[in-house]
């Protein structure tokens, strides 16, 4: 069974929950195009990675979720997938660019991972977040992570929580696991009120 991201559960509400995860490590790529292709566009070269093709020929255990989100901002180059997109204003010609990432397994640090040898992949150390987390089911489109997202932001919103940063696309399961028992999950980082 592939490993999960750790997580603990701080507080169930009837749309989401909030959590608190570690500090982790990712393996990513920025890509641009399509909210729905930039898990295919980046898969290969994050797969490569984990499977040796790093400075070490190290293999690495396949984790989930796949996180996607926006690339809106430069990440600087290092020596996990997360799927993130940029917001995009009426009228711009502006090609969407977004950042999907393997997360790697626990224990991996900045100082102990495999280097990447594609000039694609970068590794990034997150700080341990609080995030609010709404679960669904279903295909991965632009259409059903945006109909999500606004129900996760307004009973966010309805429970007093501050959302800060740009949304993650959590994908869990295989592209050819059928999609009505696919686990989805949107991830919106909190203020810690702490």
């Amino acid at each position: 069974m592939t490993e999960q991201q750790p997580y603990q559960i701080v507080q169930s509400h009837e749309d989401f929950q909030v959590r608190s995860y570690p500090g982790h490590l990712l393996a990513e790529v920025i890509t641009e195009g399509s909210f729905e292709g930039a898990g295919n566009r980046a898969f290969r070269y994050l797969f490569a990675y984990i499977a040796g093709e790093n400075r070490s020929s190290q293999k690495v255990a396949m984790t989930a979720p796949v996180v996607q989100d926006s690339a809106s901002e430069t990440i600087e180059m290092t020596a996990p997938v997360v799927q993130q997109g940029i917001e995009m204003r009426p009228g711009s010609a502006e090609i969407p660019r977004f950042r999907v990432a393997f997360v790697l397994p626990e224990g991996f640090t900045l100082e102990n991972a495999p280097r990447p040898t594609s000039p694609l992949v970068h590794l990034r150390a997150v700080p341990e977040t609080l995030a609010a987390v709404i679960s669904f089911s279903g295909r991965w489109t632009a259409a059903s992570y945006q109909h999500h997202l606004d129900t996760l932001r307004s009973a966010v919103a309805a429970a007093g929580l501050t959302p800060i940063g740009t949304p993650r696309f959590a994908r869990f399961d295989p592209p050819i696991k059928p999609s009505f028992m696919r686990r989805n999950e949107i991830i919106l980082d909190l203020e810690n009120p702490g």
